[in-house]
Formats: C-alpha cells, structure tokens, sequence
C-alpha cells in the first residue's frame, strides 16, 4: 500500500494537463477531482506553459532540443516534450510504463525518440547527448544521489539545462510525523534533502544553479489528510489513492479550487506555498 502512495504522489508533478483525455474537473454532483486540481495549482505555479514551451518557468524546450528524462513514471514531462517536437528519451525501471508511454510517444509530434528501461547509474547514452535534462521526484528513492546526478551531468551537453525536484524538508517533516515509518523507507523516500545540502549536491555535481523555488502546499495538505482518513479499517487495506477519494480529500480539493480560483487567491497560495511545500526545485545549467 505504501509504495501504491508513493508512486501516485510522486507522479503526479509527472502528468501533464492533457485536455482531450481529462474528465471535467468538477463533477455534475460538485466532486472536485483531487488530481485535476492539483494539475490546475501546477499550472498555476508555472508548470506545463504550452504558450511559451516551458515545462516550467524557466525551462524552455524547442524542437531542436534532446531532451532526456529519467524516471519518467507516467510521463507528463516527456509527453510534455514530446508536443513540443523535440527528440525526447525517456527512461524508468518500471517496464509497463515505459511500455505505455513509449506508445502515446509514438504518436505524439516528437521528432524521434528513445524509450529505456535500466537503473539510472549508469544510463546506456553518450556522453553529452542531451541539451535538456529532467529529473523529477526521483532522487530521494535511489541509493546513492550524488552518483545519479554525475551520470546526468556526463550525458548532458555544455550548456545543458537541468530541472531538478525533490520533496521539500518542511512537507516531509509534517509527513513523517504523520505516515507510517515504511513510508520512508525502501522503495519509498530513502533521502530528505534540506534545501541547502540539495543546492550543494547540484553544485558539488558541476552545475550552475539558475532558479531556486518551491511549491505545492495543496499536496502537502492532501496527504496530510490522506494519513488521518486511515489505511485500515476493520482489519483490511483502503486503497485510498484511486478514486472516489474518501469525503474529506474530496472536501480539501473543492476548498482549495475554490481559492485558487479567485482573483486574489493566487496570494494566498504564494504565501502557503513558501510555508510548507511538497516539493523543492532547481533550474541549474552545465557550464560551456
């Protein structure tokens, strides 16, 4: 159960908005779809720019880039590449789900492209291959971060841009007074990085950081209430993570989409965003 928890809410920074395959994102009984929303606060925090072909703020992809993303879980980055027409690789140790994105990918405007099931270090590529790299909440789950991160700056070119993200120290502390304890343990979240010993390892790696932020204090809360719903009752597991979500997640998304939606509400999002972040991110570059 607690893997099922990690891995949808680690692939949730990972899909993209995609209009034709969303449901609507409020029901015609008033649901708030937990997902959906969260996908509309992701926008909101510069995520998936289609206008400008960033994937973030400050992460422009083009058509002439290769573009590497590793862990590519359900693959809203590489899906996201992939519309801009750029070359993308996309790679993961979960077989099935390379299998299925390498489908859509397919069929998408990407120039070409390169699908990978292996272990990050080492990756099967050239050394500087790719002009953009990714890497998305993947970095707390491998044994030896550092050695991942040598291995992405090998394969990126000079001047490659990097987007890195990581849970937030703050958000993992309230979780870890909340979870079980084998949601930090293996396969789950084996490294919380503090902010600054997160900058030092990507600057330790050779890269020049462009953009610090942080973001998401809707998932914060959501898995916050996530835990106090419960993942037993009488005696057997609640898979809580597909929907119908259980009445008070259903209540936290339609509060939060309410808030978001008003003109104002942007602010106030900013503010709890800086207060307790689910994940951390950095924009860094390699050297040329």
């Amino acid at each position: 159960m607690l893997r099922i928890v990690g891995d949808w809410l680690r692939t949730q920074v990972k899909k993209a908005p995609d209009r034709e395959q969303l449901p609507p994102l409020v029901s015609a009984d008033g649901v708030v779809d937990s997902r959906l929303c969260g996908l509309v606060d992701s926008v909101q925090s510069g995520w998936f720019l289609q206008n400008s072909g960033e994937l973030l703020k400050g992460f422009p992809v083009t058509a002439a880039d290769v573009v590497l993303d590793v862990g590519c879980g359900e693959g809203g980055a590489t899906m996201f590449v992939a519309r801009c027409g750029a070359h993308v690789i996309f790679s993961d140790t979960d077989a099935d789900k390379v299998a299925q994105l390498s489908k859509k990918v397919a069929s998408s405007p990407a120039r070409s492209w390169q699908a990978l099931v292996c272990n990050t270090s080492p990756l099967p590529l050239a050394d500087g291959c790719a002009s953009r790299i990714i890497a998305t909440e993947m970095l707390e789950h491998v044994d030896d971060p550092a050695q991942v991160l040598a291995e992405l700056v090998r394969v990126g070119q000079p001047g490659a841009l990097y987007l890195l993200t990581v849970p937030d120290p703050v958000g993992e502390s309230l979780q870890q007074q909340l979870a079980p304890a084998s949601h930090f343990e293996k396969p789950n979240h084996i490294h919380v990085f503090e902010r600054s010993a997160f900058a030092g390892m990507v600057i330790d790696a050779g890269l020049l950081i462009e953009r610090r932020d942080a973001y998401s204090f809707y998932w914060s809360m959501w898995m916050s209430l996530y835990w106090a719903c419960g993942i037993e009752q009488d005696g057997a597991t609640l898979d809580q993570i597909k929907a119908p979500y259980p009445p008070l997640l259903n209540e936290w998304a339609k509060t939060w989409h309410q808030l978001i939606s008003m003109p104002e509400g942007f602010k106030v999002k900013a503010v709890l965003d800086s207060f307790m972040p689910k994940s951390q991110i950095i924009i860094a570059r390699k050297p040329i």
